[in-house]
């Protein structure tokens, strides 16, 4: 098949999901496209970097894009909280879909990512149009898009199953830890988490305004 540029996109997906980001080569990405590495720099002229940054901008349009069925979906009365959420939450679903998508997302501010980018102008569109002071809108966004990365990353990265610990091992973290291994502090799923999480942050944002 004839070499294009979402082709290479794709193909430095795969490998991206394999190896991670450090290890990522244009070699790899020629190698799962069965094509010489020099012939993918015709079409990615600036090699690794430019095929990161391309990545990056494709996870971020798809994030937006899923964005704006969220936002379709709000009933006309929704308040800006709930468009918020529902910007946030989108965005979180679709970096899930990608193994590495939230570091992927992560780097986007530094390439100039128009799909970043678009991503930024909505949620500050949706801050100001709430009523906070157009100084503290950046760091709200900058905060919002943090939490979500992070809270991705550490999703994406969870062992699957917990570390095997002895009786005594258990019984002594319980000792030394006890809020964090004891009951008091309630344990709930991702999802609840996340969602608990994002009305804390708007609650800090709506004293803002």
């Amino acid at each position: 098949m004839k070499l294009t540029k979402d082709r290479i996109v794709d193909a430095g997906m795969a490998v991206f999901a394999e190896v991670g980001y450090q290890n990522l080569s244009m070699r790899q990405v020629a190698e799962r496209l069965d094509a010489h590495a020099g012939s993918l720099y015709y079409h990615v002229r600036g090699g690794k970097d430019e095929l990161l940054a391309l990545m990056a901008d494709r996870v971020c349009h798809r994030a937006h894009d899923l964005g704006t069925e969220a936002l379709a979906a709000l009933p006309a009365t929704a308040t800006w909280q709930d468009r918020l959420t529902a910007q946030a939450t989108a965005l979180r679903l679709s970096i899930k879909q990608h193994p590495g998508g939230a570091q992927l997302l992560a780097e986007s501010p530094g390439t100039l990512s128009t799909g970043a980018l678009s991503l930024m102008e909505r949620l500050l569109r949706t801050l100001l149009d709430a009523g906070l002071p157009a100084e503290h809108c950046g760091i709200a966004a900058d905060t919002l898009l943090s939490h979500v990365t992070g809270f991705v990353l550490q999703e994406q990265n969870r062992p699957a199953a917990p570390p095997a610990v002895t009786a005594e091992l258990y019984a002594d973290l319980c000792e030394r830890f006890p809020l964090v291994m004891g009951d008091l502090i309630p344990r709930i799923g991702q999802d609840e988490k996340f969602a608990r999480s994002l009305r804390l942050l708007c609650t800090g944002f709506a004293a803002l305004s």
